[in-house]
Parts: structure tokens; C-alpha cells; sequence
């Protein structure tokens, strides 16, 4: 698993792609894999790469991945807590015994602070990658273009 996502990343590095439409790319599919729409992600990545035309596609799509199932508890439990600060504490805070007697009333009535802090904290995450992925990209495109004029300087000689 690890050496197909390196494999992608160095594709997605390799392509004719600005650091800015691939930092674009990822900080969308952040945002859209914090959004708590279980099974509807894949959907979202599609119509976000048909209406952001500048972002790279395959990006989107690896931004995503930041929902992985050892990531969820926890991206979900900080949205519901960013949702229930913001509502000013309506709701109780999730433990155990919410999850031992849930319904789906209870689903609905937890949705709304965990919709809304999942927002807020998919936009909070969305910028920290994009620059985080940016000066990445930058630095390694900016090095990899660097060590090609210099081999092409020394054939060259």
C-alpha cells in the first residue's frame, strides 16, 4: 500500500501541474473527506473536479484519504465538539453511552453540530494543507528542475 501511494504521488509530482493547482487539489479533497457524508465522497471529488477546473484531479482525489477509517473517530469527534462550541454547548458532549443507546432520532439531533464543526474544521485543514502542500510541491518540482538543467549542463561539457 505504501509504495502505491508513493508511486501516485511521484506521478502526481511528475505531472505539468502548477504547485498551486496540486495544493488546490488536496486541500479540496481535505475539506470534502472531513465533511461527514459517509458514501457520498467519491461523488463530491467528482462534481469538485468538474467545477474547479484549475485544481489537479488526481489530487482531489488523494486529499480524500485523509478519512481514512483510523482517522475517523477522531476528525469526527473534533467536528461534533467544533459544532457543539459554536451552537454555544446545546448538545452533550459524545461519550460511550450515546453510542450504546443511539437512535435514529439521535442521529439526526447530533448531525447539525457535527455538519457544522465538520465544515469549520474541513476549511481550517483545507488552508493548512494547502500551504503545507504548496511549499512542498514547490520545493521538490523547484529541486527536480534544478537537478535536470544541471545533468543537461554536464552532458553537455
Amino acid at each position: 500500500m505504501k509504495w502505491k501511494f508513493k508511486k501516485i504521488a511521484v506521478r502526481l509530482l511528475r505531472l505539468n501541474n502548477t504547485p498551486q493547482e496540486i495544493a488546490l487539489g488536496i486541500s479540496i479533497g481535505v475539506f470534502i473527506g472531513i465533511l461527514p457524508v459517509y458514501g457520498l465522497h467519491t461523488i463530491l471529488v467528482v462534481i469538485a473536479a468538474i467545477l474547479v477546473r484549475p485544481a489537479n484531479k488526481i489530487a482531489i482525489f488523494l486529499g480524500t484519504s485523509i478519512s481514512l477509517p483510523p482517522t475517523v473517530p477522531p476528525i469526527t469527534w473534533a467536528g461534533y465538539e467544533i459544532g457543539r462550541l459554536v451552537l454555544r454547548g446545546k448538545f452533550e458532549p459524545l461519550s460511550w453511552s450515546v453510542f450504546s443507546n443511539i437512535t435514529l432520532h439521535k442521529i439526526y439531533t447530533y448531525y447539525q453540530p457535527l455538519f457544522l464543526g465538520s465544515v469549520i474544521l474541513g476549511l481550517i485543514c483545507a488552508v493548512i494543507f494547502y500551504f503545507l502542500v504548496f511549499f512542498i510541491v514547490k520545493k521538490i518540482n523547484f529541486g527536480d528542475k534544478l537537478g535536470r538543467r544541471i545533468k543537461r549542463k554536464h552532458q553537455k561539457v
